[in-house]
């Protein structure tokens, strides 16, 4: 027995020094080749929902190879910005400062740009290896990474250093287009190559995707500075990313779908590209059908598409699909309240307003002002038997708020200051807050695709309309309660093709303007949306005089940025026609 046990001892001595002996030659091989394929197993094992095993795979050679350190700092870097747990932003910074070091060690010392110069003056394109160009990419997207949790920290130099940042990795970018530029028609490329390709399809698009969507006036000091955005660039890079067969093409996707179906609803006129966002979406249903973020796009879509039943029932699906990332618990959350909100079942809505409220971290502010407004919208009897008190909540709303580098995030500055009417001596109701906060996000192009829905909608804000007429002792708010209800009109009318109807109430809203006290965002906005109902007419001259009216006459309201966004976006659509007329300078 005893010769049996030193035996098995022995034996497992060996097998120990043979696993050390193989995982030594392991990191020998551990080459770039090596390195992508072993990166796309932790992607495929994320994209399964199992994301501890993805980090598990990339922590051991985290110091040791770019594309390790890169996939680890990245998971790390999702999950600070869904918990915003201060612990999980500091583990996230000190990662993406170890991998930037990580990287540097395969970087050419001299410097890309005598590189650069000496490819441009046809030198051999080997001046720099694969492996040196691949550190570069990977730099540039850490940096980036690490400027986006920068501009979390709420002081003015960490505004600088995340400006610096993303500076610098701009450039780096350009810098890797101009290689692949060079290096484009040169035979027989290592297999490794189109990974890098796809890299600078993904960086390159990326950021003139975002930069084409910031407003002018920004986008005169972007250039001042160095950047420039081409929006159609962006979306070709990106679809290029995408249709590829790089680590990054799943990146290059679903930058795509966060441009279609947040991005242009939420900053734009609402106008997403559903057909391309399915297309680019179903290779992965196919390869990844219970993955969490899949099934999360999949609702999504159906959300937009006004599908709401089947969107519920998918966003149920990406709940119960993982329990490791409760984060992505959360974005469903806020989707199903949007779901039912735009049905109008209050108190379904409210299920997932108040489960916001007590487990995601992001905007307690926004969450507490949303749950309180959809109590407002249930009768009275409905609140007091969910044991809550309306007035109380609302309350709540300015303790809540947070700040980034000493400035209110806008929403939530919003939220506040509906709030305050219930702060007084003699609280004064909202009139109907969910729907308004339904048009802050824009909403109502969503719920447009439901005819009867909206129909709903304007029968909920007509009984509004007469609540407010009857009102026999009307408050200090009251014209301003009225044009709220007036715009929301107007914004149903237009959605069922009552153009008539809705310019009438447009124009209540805008010649109320020297009566208005409290909601000074409502004209601006207004004319905005009366300038898409002359766009949806055809009259493009007067759709594009009135937002130009909107950027040169109206100042510091409630969400001007926002509305800087979408008036962006809706110039854009309209194309050169634009570029030809003078601004506007005589009230709408």
């Amino acid at each position: 027995l005893q010769h049996q046990m030193e035996t098995r001892t022995n034996n497992s001595l060996e097998q120990v020094c043979f696993n050390a002996t193989s995982l030594f030659d392991i990191s020998l091989e551990m080459d770039l080749e090596a390195a992508l394929k072993e990166c796309s197993t932790a992607l495929n094992l994320f994209l399964n929902n199992k994301f501890s095993d993805a980090l598990a795979l990339l922590k051991p050679w985290k110091n040791q190879s770019m594309y390790h350190a890169m996939g680890y700092s990245s998971i790390l870097v999702m999950q600070a910005g869904m918990t915003f747990e201060p612990k999980d932003m500091d583990a996230a910074m000190a990662s993406l400062g170890e991998s930037l070091q990580t990287c540097q060690k395969f970087r050419k010392k001299t410097g890309i740009v005598e590189t650069l110069t000496s490819l441009w003056t046809r030198q051999p394109a080997d001046n720099l290896t694969e492996e040196e160009m691949h550190a570069e990419l990977c730099y540039a997207e850490i940096l980036l990474q690490k400027a986006a949790l920068t501009f979390l920290d709420e002081t003015i130099i960490g505004f600088i250093k995340g400006g610096m940042r993303i500076r610098n990795s701009y450039q780096i970018f350009k810098d890797c287009q101009a290689l692949v530029n060079v290096t484009k028609d040169i035979k027989n490329q290592k297999s490794t190559y189109i990974h890098f390709k796809g890299g600078v399809n993904m960086g390159i698009g990326s950021f003139n995707l975002m930069l084409s969507l910031l407003p002018s006036r920004v986008i005169r000091l972007m250039e001042f500075l160095g950047f420039s955005g081409d929006q159609e660039l962006g979306l070709s890079e990106l679809r290029e990313g995408a249709a590829g067969d790089s680590l990054r093409s799943i990146l290059s996707t679903l930058t795509l779908l966060m441009f279609h179906l947040y991005i242009t609803v939420i900053l734009g006129t609402g106008e997403g590209n559903l057909i391309e966002a399915e297309a680019l979406l179903e290779p992965y249903i196919q390869k990844f059908p219970n993955g969490a973020l899949i099934l999360f796009y999949i609702a999504r879509i159906a959300l937009l598409k006004g599908n709401f039943t089947f969107a519920q029932e998918k966003f149920l699906a990406c709940i119960a699909a993982q329990e490791e990332w409760r984060q992505i618990h959360h974005l469903c959350y806020w989707e199903l309240m949007w779901a039912y909100s735009f049905e109008q079942k209050w108190r379904e809505a409210y299920r997932y307003a108040d489960l916001l409220c007590k487990e995601s971290k992001w905007s307690q502010a926004t969450y507490t002002f949303q749950k309180a407004a959809i109590l407002s919208m249930l009768p009275e009897e409905e609140v007091a038997e969910l044991g809550e008190n309306v007035g109380k909540t609302f309350r709540q709303v300015e303790g809540l708020r947070i700040r980034i580098a000493g400035k209110s995030i806008p929403t939530e500055k919003f939220a506040a200051n509906k709030a305050k009417r219930y702060s007084s001596s003699t609280p004064v109701q909202l009139v109907v807050p969910a729907l308004e906060m339904m048009y802050v996000w824009n909403g109502f192009t969503v719920v447009g695709k439901r005819p009867e829905l909206t129909k709903s909608i304007l029968t909920t804000l007509e009984k509004a309309e007469e609540q407010l007429s009857d009102d026999p002792n009307p408050s200090a708010y009251h014209l301003d309660d009225q044009c709220v209800v007036q715009l929301l009109k107007g914004l149903c009318l237009r959605q069922l093709g009552h153009l008539v109807q809705a310019e009438l109430c447009f124009n209540h809203v805008i010649s109320s303007e020297n009566d208005i006290k409290h909601d000074n965002y409502l004209v601006p906005f207004t004319i905005y949306e009366l300038g898409l109902l002359h766009k949806q007419k055809g009259d493009i001259n007067t759709a594009i005089k009135m937002m130009e009216n909107v950027k040169m006459n109206y100042k510091n309201y409630n969400m001007e940025s926002r509305l800087h966004f979408r008036i962006h976006a809706a110039l854009n659509t309209m194309g050169s026609f634009s570029a030809k007329l003078p601004p506007s300078r005589t009230p709408a």
